[in-house]
């Protein structure tokens, strides 16, 4: 049966994955974007509650996908007022709505609600943000899994990657430039932090399976790759694929410090198995549907 999809965010690297996702699988789409229009697009200021209201009661969504936040943690610790409206406020407006519209709300979160000092973490390990992005996306799942009467999934996710307009709209997609980069200048990159880059496009065919589930979805869920990298060591697979030096791209291994640096967490891997027990792969299959790193980016850079 074809569903009613609302997809905020839909102009990023993530939304832009989730709503063509669902509008491959023949669902009926809405895509908003704060600040761009066309190509299908609604442009709508998520913080101005009665056009939010009008446009929702419009469509009536069956299910909404909020992708949309301050996703840069260096970026939030400057605009801290601005972030926590974003990602703590206007999702406890669409929770509300949920509520009242009888939607299912799946709130997009991180994994930088952890601290990072004891991986893996489960769906009900205790959060403990080191810093205001982290904070206010704790701030963001309290406040939907706080509203009674809604139906809310918190989808947990790590560091992403995947098709993009431009590398910097991705954290882990940024480091192609600083690989192709062979002008001379040298470059201190993160050995510190583990990540674990996820697929934007998996995640957006994991969603379209879950709007599908006939089971109960539990209020927290985790999807994540499981293969570890520091973003020294994503470089290198860059260069490895692309043929190219990375003599100027030097390993730090400490923590960050300095002034305006911003608190990362070390090592904050989710735990999946309540995801993969959900078993809403091809045919019940409890695997997540996961790219392999150097695989996927050696096919998408053509190498």
């Amino acid at each position: 049966m074809a569903l009613r999809v609302i997809v905020t965010g839909a102009s990023g690297v993530l939304g832009a994955a989730v709503r063509d996702a669902f509008m491959k699988a023949h669902h009926e789409v809405l895509g908003l974007s704060h600040t761009r229009s066309g190509e299908g697009l609604v442009q709508l200021d998520l913080t101005k509650r009665d056009e939010v209201e009008k446009v929702f009661q419009g469509f009536k969504p069956n299910w909404v996908i909020h992708c949309a936040a301050e996703r840069r943690p260096d970026v939030a610790e400057k605009d801290p007022g601005g972030t926590r409206v974003l990602n703590a406020q206007v999702p406890e407006l669409l929770a509300s709505l949920s509520r009242e519209l009888k939607y299912t709300l799946v709130y997009i979160s991180t994994d930088y609600v952890f601290d990072g000092t004891s991986p893996p973490y489960t769906p009900s390990s205790p959060t403990n943000p080191l810093q205001l992005y982290g904070q206010t996306k704790r701030d963001g799942e309290l406040a939907v899994l706080g509203v009674d009467g809604a139906s809310v999934v918190v989808l947990r996710l790590p560091v992403l990657y995947g098709p993009a307009p431009k590398n910097s709209d991705s954290a882990i997609n940024i480091l192609l430039d600083v690989v192709q980069d062979q002008s001379g200048k040298t470059y201190k990159m993160d050995h510190y932090a583990t990540r674990y880059p996820t697929n934007v496009l998996d995640i957006g065919q994991f969603l379209v399976r879950l709007s599908g589930c006939k089971k109960p979805i539990p209020p927290i869920l985790h999807y994540s790759a499981a293969e570890p990298f520091t973003k020294y060591e994503i470089c290198l697979v860059f260069a490895k694929i692309l043929g190219l030096p990375h003599g100027h791209i030097i390993p730090d291994a400490e923590p960050p410090s300095g002034p305006g640096a911003t608190t990362r967490p070390r090592d904050c891997q989710l735990y999946t198995r309540e995801t993969e027990d959900l078993r809403i792969g091809e045919e019940g299959d409890p695997s997540l549907g996961l790219s392999l790193f150097e695989e996927w980016w050696t096919t998408y850079l053509g190498k």
